[in-house]
């Protein structure tokens, strides 16, 4: 019984990480709905406002479950290293969680992160979004949301290996125009 309960112990931690990365629930924000605004610290220090985007360009805000975790990090290098086909669009793009900002930082040095990432440890925003889950951290959805403020695309299951092709591939069908 001691054994079980010794390799139950050591399979818990590797366990919950992968729930993590699954939705326990569905956002219940849908197209059309208007995105709630949020002031977020970045990475790079500063505070970052839906509203300050209204009227200038799309925000594109991919929930993150946590720093420094396989699924996270996976995602991160893809908007990192193929970020080059988000930004060919008039958007801005932004990771979130409720990591505290120097877990994020971290988070963000260690992967070369070349966009900002935001942090929203009182997790009022996560909140605010629907995603936050039942283990207490962001579930992995990311947002297309329009110059109006508007959302105009929902993915809740998103691929961390393929995030950024997928995400220049929903721009793209959403018609959202190109980077001057």
């Amino acid at each position: 019984m001691l054994k079980l309960c010794s390799k139950l112990m050591a399979i818990l931690p590797a366990l919950s990480l992968i729930l993590m990365s699954f939705s326990s629930q569905a956002t219940n924000l849908t197209v059309g709905d208007f995105a709630p605004n949020f002031k977020l610290q970045a990475t790079n220090g500063k505070f970052y406002q839906l509203s300050d985007f209204k009227g200038k360009q799309a925000v594109v805000l991919a929930w993150y479950p946590k720093a420094n975790t396989y699924g996270c990090t996976i995602e991160c290098k893809s908007l990192t290293e193929d970020g080059h086909l988000i930004r060919e669009f008039n958007v801005s793009y932004v990771m979130a969680s409720v990591d505290e900002l120097l877990d994020n930082k971290k988070f963000a040095e260690e992967q070369k992160a070349d966009f900002p990432m935001l942090s929203d440890p009182t997790k009022q925003a996560a909140k605010a979004y629907d995603v936050l889950n039942w283990m207490g951290v962001a579930s992995r959805v990311t947002f297309v949301i329009g110059k109006d403020g508007k959302i105009l695309y929902v993915n809740e299951k998103v691929k961390p290996a393929t995030a950024a092709q997928d995400i220049a591939n929903t721009l793209k069908k959403l018609g959202i125009e190109k980077a001057m």
